[in-house]
This record gives structure tokens, C-alpha cells and sequence, in this order.
């Protein structure tokens, strides 16, 4: 909330992490939260065959220790770039967000396209990339190999995201201002039946539409572009606080994230599990729906209070759920390899 308020909007999703991972080391090292029987993997020998994919961990010992001032480097000036070239008050974000490389009448359509190739933070990492091999002292020979392990990596994911993300853009321009019949966006088409399915319940399917938005266009930012004033327009229609609503498709689309199909795809490209998708889909699914379910009822209690209603039961439930694993996972279902699972 402090980043929030003195820094700006921006700025909690870039640092959050670092400080709450920060936070979680300290409290480790306290010894907090931590729980009674430690858990750990069972031998590789034992794992899942989609628990591995390409890459693959080298057996030999490294012979040199790298401080923790190196190790941490190209993640601290990661963020610090990204908050140095956002900040309204210092002169990066203009000088890189002036230069745009634009490209208007696609194929002879009303379409138009423009990208700032500078300030997009994709860029921010090919710095760091760079500056790593200096301030890590990399022979030409490792740095050949690490593009060579990259490329392999981004040749299979590209396959998937030269078909996805085209088709997510023709799926967002298809409103009136793309058709000559004026008819409305497939997104907003989905999710005026929604809102006309749902009534006056729909605070609790309002997250929802956020995922729906973040599922198809890979941002939750793309995501309320698209649905907040369909949500706020839909909660002034049946009577509840429009803010509320909009900041459950916020959540929806911050929860959406995590099934996204070019970004579980370059995630998997990135850690060797091509062809694991639809697993980790599967897996990622089972949160994100907590997150819907959750902010959704949480919602409803807000606009319409606490008692024998659908907000209040659905949130019990959850409660009681979390308790239940909980327990679950404090005493262990079962036991493999010698150890916890």
C-alpha cells in the first residue's frame, strides 16, 4: 500500500515480489510459519514423467561459489530499471515511450498497429542480459551456449504463439469499429449474456469476466480495458457499488494470468516443459478458481451483507475447504519414498 500511494499504480506488481520475498526469507530464517515436518521432494528416480521436460540439471559440482551480491544483480537491476523508466517524475519514461514504430492501414484495413520497442520492459531485459555478462565475467564460449540453450527453447514456444496470439487479437478487434454491421466484440458479447444470465447475483460472477478477458488477451490491463465500464455499467444496473465490481474483474484478471495461453507456453519454454501445457494449466486452474470464487463472494457481501445468501455460503465453504487442506497437509495423506507427500 505504501509503494502504492507514494510511488504510483505501477509500481506494487513490480515490487511486491521483491519485497515479500524479502519478508518470507526473513521469517524462514526466524524459523516462522515454518512448518513441523519438513517436506521435500521424493529421489528423481520416483518423479512423475511430466515433472521434467528438456532442460535438464547438471550433476558436476561447481567448482566456483557465486556471493550473493552477484547472484542477486541482474534481478535488482531488473527492477530498478523498470522503476527508473516508470517514474512520471524522472525524464526515462517520455524519452523511451516517445520512440514508436507504427504501422496504420494493416493490409489495407482500418487496423493500426504501434509498438515502443524501448520501453517495453522485454527490453529492459536484453540490458540486463548484457550487463550480466560483464559484471559476471562470462567467457564468449558460455555466452554462446546460454543463446544456444535460449533459442532451442523459444523455437518450440514460438510455434504455439505465432497461431495464439493472433488469433487473441482478431478475437479483441472484433467490435463495431471492425465490422461494417456494427456488431459488438466477441468479449463483450460473452459477457452481456453473462450479466443478463446472472441478475442481481452477478457481483459473484464479476471476477470471472476479468479471467475470461485476461484468459484470451494475456494482460490483465488488456483485460479492464475491456470489461471495466461493461462492469461498472452492469453494476449500476442492479443497484450495487460499481467500484466494488470493478475491482473484483481487476482480481478476475490478475487470476486469468495464471491460464493464459502464450504465457503458460513462454513460461514453459522457459524452464524446458514444452509440451507439459496443458498439465500446468490444469494445476494453475485449481488457484485461479480459488481466487474468482473467493473475491466473488467477498463482493457479494459487500454489496448485499452478511447472512443466509449465496456471497456468504460460498465464502464459508471456502474457509471450510482451506481448513480442510490444511489439515490435510499438516498431517500428510500419505507416505512415499520415505518421505511426506
Amino acid at each position: 500500500m505504501l509503494v502504492a500511494v507514494f510511488l504510483g499504480p505501477e509500481f506494487p506488481s513490480l515490487l511486491g515480489a521483491l519485497i515479500g520475498l524479502a519478508l518470507v526469507m526473513l521469517a524462514a530464517r526466524r524459523g516462522l510459519f515454518m512448518p513441523r515436518t519438513p517436506w521435500d521432494f521424493p529421489p528423481p528416480s520416483e518423479w512423475e514423467a511430466n515433472w521434467m521436460g528438456s532442460l535438464r540439471p547438471e550433476t558436476t559440482p561447481i567448482a566456483e561459489r557465486m556471493s550473493l551480491v552477484r547472484a542477486w544483480m541482474p534481478y535488482s537491476l531488473v527492477a530498478a530499471l523498470l522503476v527508473l523508466t516508470r517514474l512520471p517524475q524522472l525524464p526515462f519514461q517520455n524519452m523511451l515511450a516517445g520512440i514508436s514504430l507504427n504501422w496504420t492501414g494493416i493490409f489495407g484495413t482500418g487496423v493500426s498497429q504501434g509498438i515502443q520497442p524501448f520501453y517495453l520492459p522485454g527490453f529492459i531485459f536484453l540490458v540486463v542480459v548484457v550487463a550480466t555478462y560483464a559484471f559476471h565475467r562470462m567467457r564468449p564460449a558460455v555466452i554462446a551456449a546460454s543463446w544456444s540453450v535460449a533459442g532451442r527453447q523459444l523455437v518450440g514456444a514460438s510455434v504455439a504463439l505465432v497461431f495464439a496470439v493472433p488469433l487473441v487479437r482478431v478475437f479483441i478487434n472484433s467490435g463495431p469499429g471492425f465490422n461494417a454491421a456494427g456488431m459488438p466484440s466477441m468479449p463483450l458479447t460473452l459477457a452481456e449474456a453473462a450479466a443478463s444470465s446472472a441478475g442481481t447475483a452477478w457481483p459473484l460472477f464479476a471476477p470471472w469476466i476479468g479471467a475470461l478477458g485476461a484468459f484470451a488477451a494475456g494482460s490483465n490491463t488488456v483485460s479492464n480495458l475491456m470489461f471495466s465500464l461493461f462492469q461498472f455499467a452492469t453494476a449500476e444496473k442492479i443497484g450495487v457499488d460499481p467500484l466494488v465490481v470493478v475491482a473484483a474483474q481487476a482480481v478476475g484478471g490478475a487470476a486469468g494470468n495464471m491460464i493464459t495461453v502464450h504465457n503458460v507456453v513462454a513460461a514453459s519454454a522457459t524452464v524446458g516443459l514444452l509440451g507439459q501445457e496443458g498439465v500446468l494449466i490444469r494445476k494453475t486452474i485449481v488457484p485461479m478458481t480459488y481466487y474468482c470464487l473467493a473475491a466473488g463472494s467477498l463482493v457479494y457481501i459487500w454489496s448485499y451483507g452478511v447472512g443466509l445468501n449465496p456471497g456468504t455460503l460460498l465464502l464459508a465453504a471456502l474457509m471450510a475447504a482451506l481448513v480442510a487442506f490444511g489439515r490435510i497437509g499438516k498431517h500428510g495423506p500419505r507416505a512415499r519414498g520415505g518421505r511426506t507427500l
